[in-house]
């Protein structure tokens, strides 16, 4: 176990430790540049997602002073999914793009859970799991959700794809809130509250799997909210109640983010494969925002009316 507020304990410099993460993160930038030179010319997508809607921006084509929106998603009228589990997702909380974007894994902390085709919107998979908050795709067609406080929640539960609402396995995870298959170390990465969960998948090619929880990191605070990847690199980049952070899977640390370290409540941040820019939705009214901010170069675009909550470029690498 590593306990992450020893972080504090080392450092005496916060500018100091700063110029350091600042020239961690540029590495990993540059890396991410050399690893996508061929998709330059691709389109940079963000979906976004609040409320009961997922859509997709091209902010390559700004229309009326705002990114065009190219495609959208409600669960009202998809008769794949059963009528009553459709108001379920009436507060969606999570638009993942999987399956290099052809596909979105969509979660509702209204209780559902959906994998959605991009092409036509068609629901792939459903099931209703109350205060569901993030989800991840799993080798051999699985998929992981993580649930926070309810009396069904506080679990990562795990389901097959072939088998719509029915859950295969689950563990404990408190306030749970994210999670991030890691192709390359095969491990199950899960955020609790106040933990960082790292599990393994057990006889996953039988009919009979399990996961093993491996290690448990403590976060530096409470609050545990957003786990994301930092595209080609070790990082994830990780949001508590008052700060945001980077966590590197090698060497199991945590420092400070280097340009959003202060913020409260923020509840995304993806950074994009192809620009670099950086997206983060901090919570302006309750638990959402009208704006959508970014970095790298610094501005926010501002939705009247508009309740985001998750943000995530649509090109992302694990």
């Amino acid at each position: 176990m590593v306990d992450g507020s020893l972080f504090f304990g080392m450092t005496t410099n916060r500018m100091d430790m700063n110029k350091i993460i600042n020239s961690l993160l540029t590495c990993v930038f540059s890396t991410v540049i050399i690893s996508t030179a061929a998709a330059q010319n691709s389109p940079d997508e963000l979906i976004v997602c609040g409320s009961d809607e997922v859509f997709v921006l091209d902010m390559s084509i700004i229309e009326d002073g705002l990114p065009k929106k190219v495609w959208s998603w409600t669960a009202a009228g998809r008769t794949e999914i059963p009528a009553t589990i459709r108001s379920q997702f009436n507060t969606i909380d999570e638009c993942k793009p999987v399956n290099q974007g052809h596909r979105i894994l969509i979660t509702s902390s209204g209780g559902g859970v959906a994998l959605v085709e991009r092409n036509n919107g068609e629901v792939i998979f459903y099931a209703s799991l109350p205060n569901a908050h993030s989800a991840e795709l799993l080798p051999n067609n699985r998929l992981a959700v993580a649930v926070s406080g309810h009396s069904q929640g506080n679990r990562l539960v795990i389901y097959d794809l072939v088998s719509p609402n029915n859950e295969l396995l689950s563990d404990s995870l408190p306030s749970g809130h994210g999670v991030v298959w890691d192709q390359k170390r095969q491990l199950l990465w899960a955020l609790a509250d106040k933990q960082l969960k790292v599990y393994k998948l057990i006889e996953w090619d039988s009919s009979t799997p399990s996961i093993l929880l491996y290690k448990i990191y403590k976060l530096p605070e409470g609050g545990g909210h957003d786990l994301y990847p930092v595209p080609g690199s070790s990082s994830m980049t990780v949001t508590t109640k008052n700060h945001c952070w980077i966590f590197d899977r090698d060497n199991a640390s945590f420092v400070l983010h280097p340009f959003l370290s202060e913020k409260r409540s923020v509840k995304s941040i993806s950074i994009s494969l192809i620009s670099n820019q950086i997206v983060y939705i901090q919570a302006d009214t309750s638990w959402w925002s009208e704006n959508l901010r970014f970095l790298d170069p610094e501005k926010n675009i501002y939705y009247k009316n508009q309740h985001f909550y998750k943000a995530r470029w649509n090109v992302i690498s694990n």
